[in-house]
């Protein structure tokens, strides 16, 4: 059977099913509004598209006709359809070979390493040579799913799917920063660099920052508002010196804290001795010890080292946390890749900050299975703080 010819914009909406379906399968199939924020997604995608409803509607009664798209009612007697794929009974591929392809349809040409890093949420390659032992397989078959470019002497060699037309730009070879690369070395790496730069700046972190809340208005009424809307204890999750954690205390909310810094909970503990600091991860978050649930969570700039692909990951696990009805409020910086700091606070350090896209961390936020209720996008506030921030206020329902 020869393979199906897609459109770019067939093979956007067919890869953004095929990787929704491992990702997300809660939320699978996806509904049309679902379906065009996972193709218009700003990061993980190349070209970044701008879609309609039409043109995915378009889309989907051609992939419909050609037997590689099924629409499903949500229920008996729902008027809401929903969008379900059937390359993968069309093609019939291994776990390893649909991983690639999802990826290859999603983001164009790309190095064996660059698939091995951009398919770790869809499946486990042990190492590159694992991706290359899978894509010669896939070149190998009958019918061919992948064909290996050389795009430019003296780089590595790129990959491509065979079901359709793929653009060699020079944007390809020279691509845009990837907020992925924070993962090249897996997360724990990245983990373990995170630990050591706070562990190694945590005096000098502290009395920086002890006092940052003085002249951020903003930050002080969106934390009052939390604080007197939370019904239950509050956790402050990557509390660093404990300063958001007392000013919430300040306004009689029982609050605690948690890093993954030994050091910065030391000092925490020291800033502020009456109050509750634990060292942990994000997953490693529990209930509070005097409630059944958190009543509110508030994430200050606790998920600026995460790649995009941990965000719905990380938020469905600290969301599950909250009671019905709570509030899980973020900050993150704003920007168009990743930021390295040598130092921090006059302290050596290997860091990488994630300057985060809006789209990505909202439809995160929906994937994780949470409500946004409010966000707002607030321009640099001091020469300290240059970046522009994202503030989110998501609800458990």
């Amino acid at each position: 059977m020869p393979l199906p010819v897609l459109t770019a914009i067939e093979q956007r909406v067919l890869g953004s099913l095929l990787e929704k379906q491992r990702t997300v399968p809660a939320s699978y199939p996806l509904s049309l509004n679902s379906l065009r924020l996972a193709c218009n997604q700003t990061s993980s995608r190349d070209p970044v598209m701008d879609l309609s409803e039409r043109d995915l509607q378009d889309a989907a009664r051609a992939l419909k006709d050609r037997s590689l798209l099924r629409l499903v009612w949500a229920g008996a007697g729902s008027r809401v359809v929903k969008y379900h794929q059937l390359l993968d009974e069309v093609l019939e591929p291994a776990d390893d070979e649909r991983a690639l392809l999802t990826v290859l349809l999603l983001r164009g040409a790309q190095s064996a390493g660059e698939l091995k890093t951009r398919t770790e949420r869809l499946h486990p390659f042990g190492d590159k040579e694992a991706v290359e032992a899978c894509l010669a397989r896939m070149a190998a078959a009958p019918e061919p799913l992948v064909r290996e470019v050389q795009v430019q002497h003296g780089r590595d060699s790129r990959w491509i799917h065979l079901l359709g037309p793929v653009a060699l730009t020079e944007q390809v070879v020279a691509p845009a920063a990837d907020r992925e690369v924070v993962l090249a070395e897996g997360a724990a790496a990245r983990d373990a660099k995170v630990v050591a730069a706070y562990d190694a700046a945590a005096v000098a972190y502290s009395e920086a920052l002890l006092d940052e809340l003085t002249g951020k208005p903003f930050d002080i009424w969106l934390l009052e508002r939390i604080a007197d809307d939370a019904d239950g204890p509050i956790m402050d999750l990557g509390c660093g010196p404990g300063q958001i954690a007392a000013f919430l205390a300040d306004t009689g909310a029982e609050v605690h804290g948690l890093d993954a810094s030994p050091a910065m909970v030391a000092q925490a503990r020291a800033n502020f001795s009456d109050l509750d600091f634990t060292v942990g991860r994000f997953d490693q978050l529990l209930r509070p010890r005097s409630a059944a649930a958190w009543g509110a969570i508030v994430a200050w700039y606790a998920f600026v080292h995460l790649a995009p692909s941990e965000l719905a990951p990380t938020l469905r696990t600290v969301g599950a946390t909250l009671r019905p009805g709570g509030t899980l409020a973020l900050a993150v910086h704003l920007g168009d890749g990743i930021v390295h700091a040598d130092e921090l606070f006059g302290v050596p350090v290997d860091l990488d900050f994630v300057a985060h896209d809006r789209d990505e961390v909202l439809a995160a936020v929906a994937e994780a299975g949470l409500e946004a209720a409010e966000w707002y996008v607030r321009a640099p506030h001091a020469e300290e703080a240059p970046t522009v921030r994202l503030y989110v206020l998501a609800r458990r329902p």
